[in-house]
């Protein structure tokens, strides 16, 4: 049977060397980082090397990161922390886009209803923000600004170094979810106004359960979880030591191969939208999102007159995985908030299917699933 796995936007399959690095650390010892005994110094160690790993890949300094359990987790550390530090400060504005993350909007629909002032900014038909509506709602009673850098649905990356400066400018906090587009996007830390930055392993061939913040120095933060004195006060409990090795592992190895990461998403891409255009025909499907100011392993197809979830159902029937949207909502039959911004026609939003690529996939593949997109169509529209 077909084994064909295209949902790399909801999870990715662990690099050995990134397996490697977890079974070193895990099989090392008991190493609780907090310990001061030789156990303990040794999980410290391990720490330190992966944080000073990743802060020379992110171009930041190693004290700004925190490790964190998710990507969710890293959004909402920046959101609460940065926003409660700042009403302290007289801010109380909240602004950030329609199409984030629930790990974002949701935190964000809670801070309103704790008193600060949200503003959503719209997005075109292409799912981008316009960075003039942005200037409009940043202003000096402006808190925190959030806007992802490529969007998990549709692969659209957002103007976030524009929206930056304007953030900066009225002296207001910018935060980005980078959790799409780490490991695809140079990320300079050092160049780019940005205050927060979120992002996860298991997007980058990592462990699941492992995420990273950073937060720029002299930035007003307010820790959510407390307990112990962990991660320099900012985040409480004890490191996740294998992971946060396997973590530092699977980031060097994709952003050492950043480029041709690209290109062989990109290509698997292409060759699956050529294939279905000779399939079955260019008018059968509608690709959402915007065509160059995207991520490269993430495409969102609609397939008019069939549901979202036949296709998917039958997809999985033939062994390929793909999805619906958001990993975090593809089991509920809501309809894709990010595609209902978009103010997309229903048909388009009820048949959307996102496919997205990494390691291990071919063309060959791509190929192989548009024969069986192909033969699937004809039988549910020959009904």
């Amino acid at each position: 049977m077909t084994s064909i796995y295209f949902d790399h936007a909801a999870t990715t399959p662990m690099r050995a060397e990134a397996v490697e690095a977890y079974v070193e650390a895990a099989a090392g010892g008991p190493h609780n980082p907090s310990s001061l005994h030789g156990y303990g110094r040794a999980g410290r160690g391990r720490v330190t090397a992966a944080r000073d790993s990743l802060a020379r890949l992110l171009g930041c300094q190693a004290s700004e990161l925190v490790f964190t359990g998710s990507g969710s987790e890293s959004d909402n550390s920046a959101l609460f922390g940065a926003a409660r530090a700042q009403l302290k400060r007289g801010r109380d504005g909240i602004v950030t886009t329609a199409v984030e993350h629930h790990a974002v909007l949701n935190t964000c629909l809670e801070l309103e209803a704790q008193g600060f002032r949200l503003t959503i900014l719209p997005v075109d038909e292409h799912g981008r923000i316009s960075p003039s509506a942005a200037e409009a709602a940043i202003n000096e009673k402006t808190a925190v600004v959030s806007v992802m850098a490529g969007n998990n649905e549709t692969g659209t990356l957002q103007p976030v170094a524009e929206v930056g400066e304007l953030a900066r400018k009225h002296k207001a906090l910018m935060h980005v979810d980078a959790v799409q587009a780490f490991g695809y996007l140079q990320l300079d830390l050092r160049e780019l106004p940005i205050d927060l930055l979120s992002i996860s392993a298991h997007k980058i061939n990592g462990p699941q359960g492992v995420g990273l913040l950073y937060v720029r120095k002299g930035v007003p933060f307010h820790p959510v979880i407390f307990g112990g004195s962990q991660e320099r006060n900012r985040r409480a409990g004890t490191e996740n030591v294998a992971g946060i090795a396997a973590f530092a592992k699977a980031a060097e190895l994709a952003l050492n191969e950043r480029e041709s990461r690209w290109s062989h998403a990109a290509g698997i891409r292409d060759e699956l939208l050529r294939a279905l255009s000779e399939m079955i025909g260019r008018e059968h499907f509608t690709v959402n999102g915007h065509l160059e100011q995207r991520l490269p392993h993430i495409v969102n197809l609609s397939f008019p007159g069939i549901s979202s979830e036949s296709m998917l159902m039958n997809l999985d029937l033939e062994g390929v995985a793909a999805s619906g949207g958001s990993a975090c909502t593809s089991g509920s039959l809501q309809p894709s908030h990010v595609l209902t911004a978009m103010k997309l026609s229903q048909d388009r939003i009820a048949s959307a299917v996102r496919f997205s690529f990494g390691l291990g996939n071919t063309t060959e593949e791509a190929v192989e699933t548009a024969k069986i997109v192909a033969t699937i169509s004809a039988r549910l529209r020959n009904r």
